[in-house]
């Protein structure tokens, strides 16, 4: 059996990646949407070039909120957190902060 040497030196890869939560406003109907990302500008764009099926009679869209995490995970969780309050006073104080 042919046995693999260890590899010396190589550090573990760990990526500093930021996720994302945050709030778009349509300027066309003044309706709201609550999404996840990895890449705040490139989602931006994507809302407004038409990309997302389930905005794309909306757009455009300024983002009115965001938040950061270091987690994946996290960022989902606060995501189906803030839909739950979707129009409610807690959406609205996100709103104004």
């Amino acid at each position: 059996m042919v046995g693999h040497a260890p590899l010396s030196g190589v550090k573990s890869i760990t990526t500093d990646m930021k996720w994302y939560v945050y709030i778009l406003k349509s300027l066309k109907d003044g309706g709201y949407y609550i999404g996840c990302t990895n890449s705040l500008d490139r989602r931006l764009s994507e809302h407004n070039s038409g990309y997302n099926v389930s905005t794309k009679l909306r757009f455009p869209f300024v983002l009115v909120y965001s938040e950061e995490f270091s987690e994946k995970t996290e960022a989902y969780k606060r995501e189906k957190e803030i839909k739950r309050y979707k129009g409610g006073n807690s959406f609205k104080k996100l709103l104004n902060m």
